[in-house]
This record gives structure tokens, C-alpha cells and sequence, in this order.
């Protein structure tokens, strides 16, 4: 069986992938990462890269309530409070009590990370959650951002203060590849692009002393020399780590151009950046990971890179130019094409109202430039600036987040606005209401089993969730269990996925979705995840006067039983309920507003109705999982959601229909 996997595995991801990840791994047997020498850089001096907007500009951006919210924030800081993955605030946690081992032995098993190391959080978290993920959010020093956002603002050196006592601190802490916190090629280029924003927006304060810079300066090469030996590894998993650390190589190169490596990182940085924008988008936008989070994550990197383009930044590439006669631009034109398809998909899934976005795929904090305020769900920042660098459009208020990565609205005027359209499965007939069909085929490697999931939004509210992802590493039955169909608003086939889950990761065996026909207010689509089965579903969507009407049609190809099951994953609330043979009538109160929800079935016999919520069941008679009425908006946060199930066995064609009715405006 192990045999018959790894073939699987190599034919469907693909030999090279394969393969580097099997060099990684004799790397790591044979000692060779451990043998590599720790750098002995003499560098002192950084580059400064940025544009950075003025105090005024931003106080002017920000108003008076934005800059109470940011010092607010940042005074958590101070006193050692961030919020983890957007969520709780929790203790800021860099050094630890007990001795580290080379990074290489966490990874072999040699050594174990002690409980002692994981942070005490908020987070009602399940017992024995020893998710690595709770060590390194803290270490990626995002908070930095808010540090400097508000010492840019205030200039209160309190900030600056804290910024340098808390690197002192995991500095000493972490020594040079030695603990957890050197594990991660990805999670080290997060940290060195925040080290290099951090000595430019600090660089003027009375607590930046030259002894300072210069060991943030050596921290910033030990860093960049980190990543490169095992960016084989990131271009084996070929998902959001490689033009992480290929932004994070590129930024090195820039901020420490007289360093001897500093060539070599330019041209890795953007030979893998420009790889990722070209084969990790599709043709319509999507990134390869199939989430909202790191799909948000990536046009962050490519703002970041965009923003390395200032003055100096371009008088040392022309410095490099006229040493090398050849030098490859940071963005090629088909990688830009490619970043503004990407900024027009994520517009497009963007909730004009709340900022919020479908629950979509993986979603363990990913957010790791946070200059701005907001909710950690607020996509608009990053749409408004992406919109802004590469649509040449302006679809939101000017926000902070433009201001810092400077794509002004002068530039706007400068050229025509984009003419980019893609055809996405989301309709938009009403100002109030819009919805999103999950329907993927062609860059299959998908994250969740969600073909055909529905959300469906009502004046800036998600009506019906995509569960989201909570935890990766816990005890069962919380060891990453959303991904699957049956939490999804999908229909499943005698309980099984729509693929095979193949690891706790990964899904093999994809399936396909196809757009049957799409017109302004209805969508007709299918999919072929229970071929096997001999069953194709095929979902309609449509709205007609406040109404959205979804009709699901089971197709088998034998005469053998099947089990359906229809599943809706709704927000908490007041609700009722009345059933007959007939339908099923549901009401549900958001805020003030009752929506009602009627779900019908042909054939009528055999079929089983119930509700749950956070685990229990509320209407009906089955026994449920403790996993389901679930709804996880940010990684390590679980919040109660009415689960509604309309399961039914039959040998023939089935067909489900649910009706949302929104109330009146």
C-alpha cells in the first residue's frame, strides 16, 4: 500500500516535486543542513528600501478614531500582547527555558520540542495542542508592523522600545539555526522582511544605537543564508512558501547589497518569484493553494516587491546591471498579467460591505504584512492596493495599506484602467445579495473537498459558511477535519469525500468541475467527484426576486442504492423549525431580519432531517460527530453554527431543492 501510494502521489503531483522533496529529506539524513556554516558577515550598514508615507499623510489616512484604534493595538504590543492569527490577544513568546537543538534534529525526530515552549492562550484550544504553528506566529513579527505603523505616527519612542527589546530577546533566545524557530525556510524570509522594514522605520530613534543595527544587520544575513539550502524543499511543497522565500532572498540582496551572497540571492529571489507568479496562478486568477488567505497572502508579496522599487532600490539594480550586463526585472510583463488576474479573483470574492471573503480553503492566519487596521477578515486593503498597483483601479477608499506600499492615486491618472474579466462562478444580481459556486477544473490541487459549496451573502453578511480550518495538529477528532466534503454546503455520496485524503494535508484523486451554463442570475454546474460511485451531482443556482433557489440533482448510472445527504452550514441564531413530507421550513433570525429556508426532496420516503450545533444535536434523531455545527472564521478559534442535514436513500435520480427567502429591504 505504501507503494501504490507514492505512485499515486508521483503521478499525480508530478516527478519533480517528488523528487526534491526526497533530496530534502537525504538532506536532512545525512547531516548535510547541519554541516553548512553559520555566516560570519561583517556587513554593518542596510540599505533602506522603502517610500515610507509621511507622519501627517498617515494621520490624515487614519483620522482620529483610526490612530486612537492603532495606538490601542500597539500598546498590546508593548506590554507583550499580539493578536495570534487575528484572533485573542496573546502572550508575545520568543525565548524559551530549556535547551535547543540544531533545527535539523526537530524535523528528523531527534529531538522534541517540550510542552513548556507552546504558549499559554485564550484560545479555548483542545488539550495537548502542540501545533508549531503556536510558536512560530509569534516569532514572525508581524506585530512589528503595528509597532512601527505607530511609532511612524506618534513618534513615541516607547515603540521603538519595544520593537528593539523584544529582538534582544529572540535573539538571544534563537540562536543562529538552533530551536523551531529556525525550522522553517518560510517562516525565517517572514521574519527577515520584517527585520529590514523594522531598521528603516526605526532607524531615526534614540533606542536605534549602532550596536543595534549592526546585530540586526548580521540577524538579516543569518537569515538570507537560512533559506537557501533548503528552497528545495519550498519548491517541492510549490504552493505560498516559494515566493515567500524568494521574497525574502530579493529583499536581502536589496537591503544588503555589499554582502558577497547578495548576487546570488538577487537572482534566486527573482528567478522563483517570477516562477511562482507564472505557474502558481491559473488562467483565471486562482492561486494554486485554492485560498482566500494565502491568495491574499501572495498579492502581499507581490505589493512588498512592487514596493522595493523606490530610487535607491533601482540605482543598485543598475549598479548590478553594468557589473553583469544582463539583469532580469524583480516582475516580468507575463508575471504581472498573472498578478492582476489573481487581484481581480480575490475582488471579485471580496464582500463590498463587510470586507469579508468565502471561507475559502486554508486558512491558518496568513496575513503577513498588517499595515493597516481592520478586521483580520478584511480583504479590502489588500484588494484596494493590489487594484491600485496592478488594475490601475481604485475600487475602495484610499486605505493605509496603499499609503505604505505607495500606489497613489496619482498614478491612476497616469494610464487607462485595466479591462481585465474573468468568468467566475459568482453572480451578483441584486446590490444586497450575491453568492460564489465553488467550481474548480483544471489547477487541481485542491485544499478542501468543496466542489459545489455555496456561500450566499445578504447586506454584508455570510448566510451560508464554508466551515473554515481550525487546527492542524491536535488530538482527534480536531486534527484538521473541516476539509471535508461533509462540512461543506455540497451534497455527498454515501458518505464518502468528493476525493481520496491522502494525509492530513493533501487530497489525491481530484475531482473536476464544469460550468454547464451561466447567465446574470442563474449558474448550472457539476461535478465528477463520485465517478467512482457512478453518481454525478450537478447543482443550479438562481435569484428571482429576493429569493435564491438551489436545485440538486443526483444522476446515478445504476440501479444500486445511494445515500444522500444535503448539508447547510448556517450562522447562529435564533431559529424554527416545521417539517411535513413535503418540505422542510426553516427560519432563521439575523440581527433583526428573519430569512427563511425551505428545503424540499423528490422521492419523498426515507428521508432523515436534522439540526446541530457545536457538536450536538438539536432537531431530529441520528447520532452526529462532535466535529459538526462548527464555523472557524481565523486558525484556533471554533465558534457554534447550525449544521442543517437532509439525508435520503434511494436507487433512482434524487433531487434536492432549498430556497433562501431574504426578507424585503
Amino acid at each position: 500500500m505504501h507503494l501504490k501510494h507514492l505512485l499515486k502521489t508521483t503521478h499525480q503531483l508530478g516527478f519533480t516535486q517528488v523528487a526534491l522533496f526526497a533530496l530534502y529529506k537525504l538532506g536532512l539524513k545525512t547531516g548535510y543542513y547541519k554541516r553548512i556554516p553559520i555566516p560570519d558577515s561583517q556587513i554593518a550598514n542596510i540599505e533602506y528600501l522603502f517610500s515610507l508615507p509621511s507622519s501627517n499623510e498617515l494621520k490624515e489616512t487614519l483620522g482620529s478614531d483610526g490612530i486612537k484604534t492603532l495606538l490601542t493595538e500597539a500598546n498590546h504590543v508593548v506590554d507583550g500582547k499580539f493578536r495570534i492569527f487575528g484572533g485573542e490577544l496573546t502572550e508575545i513568546k520568543l525565548d524559551f527555558d530549556t535547551p535547543r537543538s540544531h533545527w535539523t534534529d526537530y524535523e528528523t525526530g531527534k529531538a522534541s520540542i517540550p510542552n513548556s515552549q507552546f504558549p499559554i492562550l485564550s484560545l479555548n484550544l483542545p488539550p495537548s495542542t502542540l501545533d508549531l504553528k503556536l510558536i512560530w506566529e509569534p516569532a514572525r513579527f508581524d506585530w512589528a508592523f503595528t509597532l512601527g505603523r505607530a511609532y511612524r505616527v506618534s513618534g513615541d519612542e516607547k515603540y521603538a522600545e519595544a520593537f528593539w527589546r523584544y529582538f534582544e530577546i529572540f535573539d538571544a533566545g534563537n540562536p543562529v539555526n538552533m530551536g523551531s524557530n529556525w525550522m522553517n525556510g518560510q517562516e525565517v524570509a517572514i521574519r527577515l522582511m520584517a527585520f529590514v522594514w523594522a531598521a528603516q522605520i526605526f532607524d531615526e530613534s534614540n533606542e536605534t544605537t549602532k550596536e543595534r543595527k549592526e546585530r540586526l544587520t548580521q540577524s538579516i544575513t543569518q537569515h538570507a543564508t537560512r533559506i537557501t539550502p533548503t528552497l528545495l524543499y519550498a519548491r517541492s511543497q510549490n504552493n505560498n512558501h516559494l515566493p515567500s522565500e524568494a521574497a525574502g532572498l530579493y529583499t536581502a540582496s536589496l537591503a544588503l547589497p555589499a554582502h558577497p551572497q547578495a548576487p546570488k540571492w538577487r537572482k534566486l529571489g527573482i528567478k522563483w518569484l517570477n516562477w511562482s507568479f507564472e505557474n502558481q496562478i491559473d488562467e483565471k486568477g486562482e492561486y494554486i493553494q485554492h485560498s482566500v488567505t494565502y491568495h491574499r497572502l501572495v498579492l502581499q508579496l507581490a505589493l512588498w516587491v512592487n514596493a522595493l522599487n523606490t530610487k535607491s532600490t533601482k540605482e543598485h539594480e543598475e549598479k548590478i546591471k553594468k557589473k553583469e550586463k544582463k539583469l532580469s526585472e524583480p516582475l516580468c510583463p507575463s508575471c504581472l498579467k498573472k498578478i492582476a488576474l489573481a487581484t481581480r479573483w480575490l475582488a471579485e470574492l471580496t464582500d463590498p460591505i463587510s470586507g469579508n471573503a468565502p471561507n475559502l480553503g486554508a486558512n491558518d492566519g496568513a496575513y503577513i504584512f498588517p499595515l493597516t487596521n481592520g478586521d483580520f477578515r478584511d480583504f479590502r486593503p489588500v484588494v484596494n492596493a493590489a487594484s491600485r498597483a496592478f488594475l490601475n483601479e481604485d475600487p475602495f477608499s484610499i486605505d493605509e495599506m496603499s499609503s505604505w506600499f505607495k500606489v497613489e492615486s496619482s498614478k491612476l491618472k497616469e494610464k487607462k484602467p485595466s479591462t481585465l474579466n474573468l468568468k467566475l462562478s459568482t453572480l451578483k444580481p441584486s446590490t444586497e445579495s450575491w453568492a460564489s459556486l465553488r467550481i474548480v477544473n483544471g489547477n487541481l490541487r485542491l485544499a478542501h473537498a468543496d466542489q459545489l459549496h455555496l456561500d450566499l451573502w445578504w447586506q454584508g453578511e455570510n448566510i451560508t459558511l464554508d466551515p473554515g480550518t481550525y487546527l492542524y495538529n491536535a488530538e482527534a477528532p480536531w486534527d484538521n477535519p473541516l476539509p471535508a466534503a461533509e462540512f461543506h454546503n455540497t451534497v455527498t455520496v454515501n458518505g464518502q469525500d468528493q476525493m481520496t485524503r491522502a494525509s492530513k494535508f493533501m487530497y489525491l484523486d481530484w475531482s473536476h468541475g464544469y460550468i454547464l451554463e451561466k447567465s446574470s442570475n442563474k449558474i448550472i454546474a457539476e461535478h465528477d467527484g463520485y465517478r467512482k460511485l457512478g453518481v454525478t451531482h450537478r447543482r443550479e443556482i438562481s435569484f428571482e426576486e429576493n429569493i435564491w433557489k438551489i436545485e440538486d440533482s443526483l444522476i446515478p448510472n445504476t440501479q444500486l442504492p445511494n445515500t444522500y445527504r444535503l448539508h447547510w452550514l448556517l450562522p447562529n441564531g435564533k431559529w424554527k423549525v416545521e417539517s411535513s413530507d413535503e418540505k422542510i421550513e426553516i427560519n432563521l433570525k439575523l440581527r433583526e431580519d428573519w430569512i427563511k429556508i425551505t428545503i424540499s426532496q423528490f422521492p419523498t420516503p426515507n428521508s432523515q432531517f436534522t439540526i446541530a450545533r457545536a457538536g450536538k444535536l438539536l432537531h431530529g434523531n441520528a447520532e452526529i460527530s462532535s466535529t459538526r455545527g462548527w464555523y472557524s472564521p481565523t486558525y484556533g478559534v471554533k465558534i457554534p453554527a447550525l449544521s442543517l442535514s437532509l439525508e435520503i436513500i434511494a436507487s433512482d435520480e434524487v433531487q434536492f431543492t432549498t430556497e433562501f427567502q431574504l426578507p424585503n429591504s
